[in-house]
């Protein structure tokens, strides 16, 4: 195990050899020097910002490609080990004191339904997006208003059977809307336009979403080129650096490849029912709120409803949690090189892990 990002090439090269192959086969991870000479009148500005004068002259920096996915990321030694606040605490408790009374908290008035009617959970009732994404896009929206209320593995089960009641009726009204989606936007910083407590879900058709379509077709490439279980070997890489955790028998990864900050990757098992996973989502959700993290987005992949002739034998269901930062924060946490080039990280994946395993 290591305790630091910065440390990974040479936590990897100290593996077992199955874990060591394992990350071979994945990971593609290289480290550089990056230099600069402040200017006598920066320095004051420096040492209240980053400590010291010597801290930024030599930074080191880790770039972790993902060889399957192609998703990659840019660690600095000294954004990672930067204490990271959260600041906007008391504006966001104040903004969903002041929202409550919203449509969402009358939904069977406030909120149109779809074609085939309303589901209702224990924690949540079903609507009808008003401008949609997809022919199907429907809101789950949260009996409690407060979107930062606790969530426990119980009410985040009851919400993921709800959503999948939800996209089987969708399916009994067009056979061919087998491709479901889940999503989670928490807060406005995460994409929310309502603050009120909801999920999004879509039913699609002719093919999946492009980005889960993709991670198909890679797992199947990589069975294909090294007869191994890429999902497999992804939780044998970060379980054996010390970033997996285990909850209720689920893998959560701390990623080592994160879209933004403190990505959770909570991975089931082929075959299983989504809902597994509401344990290992609920500690997920629970170790953001322990360190500060109001606004992240969840993304719920899973193979589709119904048969598409397509082989997803070798998909599990899975699901995707990142940080959005600082609420009151008004500089975007995605740039240009999130978009077209590779996420750039300030948050450590080890600290991450330490806290989903405590």
């Amino acid at each position: 195990m290591t305790a630091s990002i910065v440390d990974l090439e040479e936590a990897v090269a100290s593996l077992p050899a199955e874990a060591r192959a394992a990350a071979g086969r994945i990971l593609a991870i290289s480290t550089t020097t990056g230099r600069l000479v402040p200017p006598a009148e920066m320095h004051e500005w420096i040492r209240k910002f980053f400590g010291s004068v010597d801290a930024v002259r030599e930074q080191r920096i880790v770039r972790v490609n993902n060889q399957v996915t192609l998703e990659g990321a840019l660690f600095n030694e000294l954004r990672a080990l930067r204490p990271m606040e959260i600041k906007g605490g008391d504006e966001v408790r104040a903004t969903i004191a002041s929202s409550a009374n919203d449509p969402f908290c009358r939904p069977e008035t406030g909120t149109p339904a779809d074609v085939f009617g309303r589901v209702a959970g224990v924690h949540g009732i079903t609507a009808s997006n008003v401008a949609k994404y997809d022919g199907f896009h429907g809101v789950l929206v949260f009996k409690e208003h407060d979107p930062l209320a606790p969530l426990d593995a119980s009410a985040i089960r009851d919400h993921l059977v709800t959503a999948r009641r939800w996209a089987e009726r969708a399916l009994e009204a067009d056979p061919a809307a087998r491709y479901y989606f889940l999503m989670w936007n928490c807060l406005w910083r995460a994409g929310g336009s309502i603050v009120h407590g909801h999920m999004q879900m879509t039913a699609t058709r002719g093919m999946h979403y492009p980005k889960i379509e993709l991670l198909r077709r890679q797992a199947l490439a990589y069975d294909e080129r090294h007869g191994k279980d890429y999902f497999d070997d992804l939780w044998l890489v970060h379980q054996a650096l010390g970033l997996g955790a285990e909850v209720d028998g689920v893998r959560s990864i701390a990623s080592l490849v994160p879209i933004k900050e403190r990505e959770i990757l909570v991975l089931g098992r082929p075959g299983a029912d989504e809902s597994s996973l509401a344990p290992a989502i609920a500690k997920a959700v629970s170790t953001y709120r322990g360190a500060g993290v109001v606004s992240y987005n969840l993304a719920l992949c899973v193979p589709p409803l119904s048969p598409d002739g397509e082989d997803w034998r070798r998909f599990p269901p899975l699901a995707r949690l990142v940080d959005r930062g600082d609420p009151a924060n008004k500089t975007s946490d995605i740039g240009a090189m999130e978009l077209y080039a590779a996420s750039v990280i300030a948050a450590d994946p080890f600290r991450l892990a330490e806290a989903l395993r405590a």
